[in-house]
């Protein structure tokens, strides 16, 4: 018979086995404490909003337009990605799918927050909005699934009002500012974006993934139309990972002889 588990032996009494239970358990998080870093992350990232906005119609879009962009697709870096490359001379079919492709790992964040925050089904389309890498970390970081609720709410609801708000005010804004490119403000959006992602990158394979899309992407800028080096740059993640597999499967043929 296989061997019984401490948590069904009845050799171990009930009281041990229920304090072992509580130490394994995730120790709650106040309420208090996930709004304010909930609150931190919304706000810190929602100003920049301002500068898509100025950016955006720097590029010859509406204040309608811009305004759309962050309302409906709600993801600071698809939605640089989409107007920077438009403000290049882009095609927009290329711009839009450099555009897409950014916005297609929000998909597997929702993937693993439905299993985490376990939403009520009519709440699921309306949340869905608001799966963006903010809204995943602060969720993600929380120890237990009410906490985790509180601080995607909370972050998903301050980040989406502050954002749409500063960039219908960059936008009215773009004009008095005159050129926006003697500004620098459409560096704005990418410098956001990476001193988000830099923290992130904890792993040797992670660096060497973002390094070499750097590469890529800035290598095939002067010769590829804008927008293209973008997808260019995507295929950086999986020739690291095949690279990955290849020394893993050439460890384990050598210690096999």
């Amino acid at each position: 018979m296989p061997e019984q588990t401490a948590s069904a032996s009845p050799d171990i009494p009930a009281d041990r086995r229920a304090g072992s239970a509580a130490r394994s358990a995730p120790e709650p998080k106040p309420d208090s404490a996930v709004v304010r870093d909930a609150l931190g992350v919304g706000i810190a990232v929602g100003l920049s909003g301002f500068a898509f906005g100025v950016t955006s119609a720097g590029a010859g879009l509406s204040v309608l337009q811009t305004c759309a962009l962050s309302l409906l697709v709600f993801t600071g870096a698809s939605q640089f990605a989409l107007v920077g490359a438009l403000a290049a001379g882009g095609n927009p079919l290329a711009a839009a799918a450099g555009a897409f492709f950014l916005g297609v790992r929000n998909a597997f964040y929702g993937l693993r927050l439905s299993q985490l925050l376990r939403l009520p089904g009519p709440v699921r389309p309306l949340a869905a909005q608001w799966v963006i890498d903010e809204t995943t970390a602060v969720a993600l970081a929380q120890p237990t699934r009410r906490s985790a609720r509180i601080g995607f709410t909370v972050t998903g609801l301050t980040l989406y009002a502050l954002w749409n708000l500063t960039t219908f005010a960059g936008a009215l804004g773009a004009e008095a500012l005159g050129d926006t490119n003697a500004w620098g403000l459409d560096a704005a959006g990418p410098a956001v974006f990476l001193a988000l992602l830099a923290p992130m990158l904890r792993t040797t394979t992670e660096r060497t993934v973002a390094g070499l899309a750097v590469v890529l992407g800035l290598g095939f800028l002067p010769v590829l139309p804008a927008g293209v080096p973008v997808l260019v740059a995507a295929l950086a993640a999986p020739a690291v990972l095949w690279l990955e597999g290849r020394k893993i499967t050439g460890r384990r043929k050598g210690s096999d002889r």
